[in-house]
């Protein structure tokens, strides 16, 4: 098996993705590693010339998105009516840090 990645390459994968491995970890990856490497050449023996790319099937949309037009909205008044504690214009909920009571 040829080796791809060196157990460096797969410590500096690891430390990217955040990822805590042991030494013995490391090992076992980087044979993991190049193991699966080595099961994708044969998709190398295969002729791709004049193969076109393959395409996402939405096509050429650039932003499905609509557009951020601002609309009227509720009033304070309207979001607090149903609100079961409220103080000042605002929402009152139980703390859930601290000495407790609401805040």
């Amino acid at each position: 098996m040829t080796q791809y990645l060196t157990e460096h390459d797969v410590r500096g994968i690891a430390e990217y993705a955040r990822i805590g491995l042991s030494s013995d970890e490391v090992a076992q990856m980087t044979t993991d590693l190049n193991a699966i490497i080595d099961s994708l050449a044969p998709i190398t023996e295969y002729n791709l010339e004049g193969v076109q790319p393959t395409f996402h099937p939405i096509g050429g949309l650039s932003n499905v998105m609509r557009e951020d037009v601002e609309e009227p909205s509720f009033t304070q008044e309207i979001a607090l009516e149903n609100a079961p504690k409220r103080q000042d214009g605002c929402f009152l909920v139980p703390s859930i840090l601290g000495e407790g009571g609401d805040r």
